[in-house]
């Protein structure tokens, strides 16, 4: 009996539960800073591969907070000297969604930012106020309460997707989309 590959294949299964989002382009959203500057996803993003943070409920944005470092030092910050060259060249969003009952609440959500978030990375926070059931079907979101990542490459395609809390794994595997 052979067991490694079944394994693998059950391995590749799991991880690919993202399988039917991979290759379709990212689904219009026009997002606003806390500066309400709009920015059009993913209209505004091409020309470079993209990570997009998606929450769209209280305990899902407390876990897309736990990446806000790891990528912001991995993606975002601006090294010096030698190491200067080997930056990326990415954009990079975190986007808390706001819907229903929820969306009157963005201006409030906007406010706390500006006074509790670092504002290094406030340019990387956008606000959706808006529905979310397109969104939902589109990218097969099926609970509410992880974060969804997903990796745009230059067109605005869906090359790359995960979800949950942050994991050093995961942030390897979207650095390897990426590069």
């Amino acid at each position: 009996m052979r067991l490694i590959p079944l394994f693998i294949v059950l391995l590749a299964f799991s991880s690919s539960s993202f399988a039917q989002v991979i290759g379709k382009t990212f689904p219009e959203m026009d997002a606003e800073t806390v500066e309400d500057k709009v920015v059009s996803l993913p209209n505004d993003t091409k020309g470079k591969y993209t990570l997009l943070g998606l929450a769209y409920s209280k305990k899902s944005e407390d876990e897309l907070n736990g990446w806000f470092s790891p990528v912001f030092n991995k993606f975002i910050q601006k090294t010096t000297g030698l190491m200067a060259s080997f930056g990326y060249d990415v954009n990079v969003y975190f986007v808390p969604m706001f819907t229903g009952v929820n969306a009157a609440a963005t201006g409030t959500a906007k406010r706390k930012a500006l006074k509790k978030v670092d504002p290094q990375l406030l340019p990387y926070i956008l606000f959706y106020k808006g529905e979310l059931k397109r969104f939902k079907d589109e990218l097969d979101f099926e609970k509410k309460d992880i974060p969804y990542f997903f990796v745009l490459n230059k067109e605005g395609e869906i090359v790359f997707a995960t979800s949950g809390s942050y994991s050093e794994s995961k942030l390897d595997q979207i650095e390897e989309v990426i590069e």
